[in-house]
């Protein structure tokens, strides 16, 4: 028996928002109405969402950076304290030029961002793409969170070959966080990942996309990995920052400077 998802339809929350509908629906290619579709990207109110459709799925998911998780990690994350900060590069005088290959939903590059930080975000998968430009566009319109999003810079496509083809100056980290093929229940737990899993798959090219990294940054790579997995194969990192439930690999280059 086939899992309920293979089709995705765009749907909007009510009659005023129909137009806005049409437009995404042209713009990533899906139907307005296809009755067996396993999700829906639907349009109202709060922006763009995907919401997986069924009996069992979770609730939707948008890109939000002005409330909830974004704003109270912004509030009380521990600022240049935090692992990710560290991972980085992040110092006293010095807040390096990063390059974020695989966005998603774009938390990690708005916590970078939100401690001074220039960012470009690579996202590949065109509906995740259109969750980031959607929650970027609306956050531009706050007063706080608006100067924070200002220095952050989405790009769509393929990262890999973005890189490889990269114009201009090279960013000075960059970040990946490659999609992990987990096997353990309790890693589908989050709602983000039960929706994405079906629609985004496993970065199974993790080694050509730390390949690709590695040429192209000027000072270091940060790879983002769950606490036990094992290091993407290619170069070794020099060393590892563990937090409970993750790490981050680190492969320097040259050292950052104020």
């Amino acid at each position: 028996m086939e899992e309920q998802g293979a089709g995705i339809r765009v749907e909007a929350m009510s009659a005023e928002y129909a137009e806005q509908a049409k437009g995404w629906a042209e713009r990533l290619g899906l139907p307005l109405q296809d009755e067996s579709a396993g999700f829906a990207v639907q349009i109202g109110a709060d922006g763009l969402q995907i919401q997986q459709l069924g009996p069992q799925a979770p609730g939707p998911v948008r890109v939000d950076f002005v409330e909830g998780q974004a704003a109270h990690r912004r509030q009380f994350g521990g600022g240049n304290g935090q692992m990710i900060a560290k991972a980085v590069g992040i110092a006293q005088g010095i807040r390096p030029q990063v390059l974020d290959a695989t966005a998603g939903l774009g938390k990690d590059a708005f916590v970078l961002a939100s401690l001074g930080c220039q960012i470009t975000l690579i996202e590949r998968q065109p509906l995740i793409a259109a969750l980031l430009e959607d929650g970027l566009a609306r956050a531009r319109a706050d007063e706080e969170v608006g100067p924070i999003v200002g220095r952050m810079r989405l790009l769509a496509g393929n990262a890999i070959e973005r890189m490889r083809a990269w114009e201009g100056e090279a960013p000075q980290v960059i970040y990946l966080d490659p999609m992990f093929p987990h096997r353990d229940k309790s890693a589908l737990v989050k709602k983000e990942m039960r929706v994405f899993r079906p629609l985004v798959g496993d970065d199974l090219d993790a080694p050509a996309l730390l390949e690709a990294a590695l040429a192209l940054a000027s000072h270091r790579v940060v790879v983002k990995r769950p606490r036990k997995a094992p290091i993407i194969d290619g170069p070794k990192p020099s060393h590892s920052l563990e937090g409970k439930s993750s790490r981050y690999d680190i492969y320097p280059k040259k050292a950052l400077k104020a």
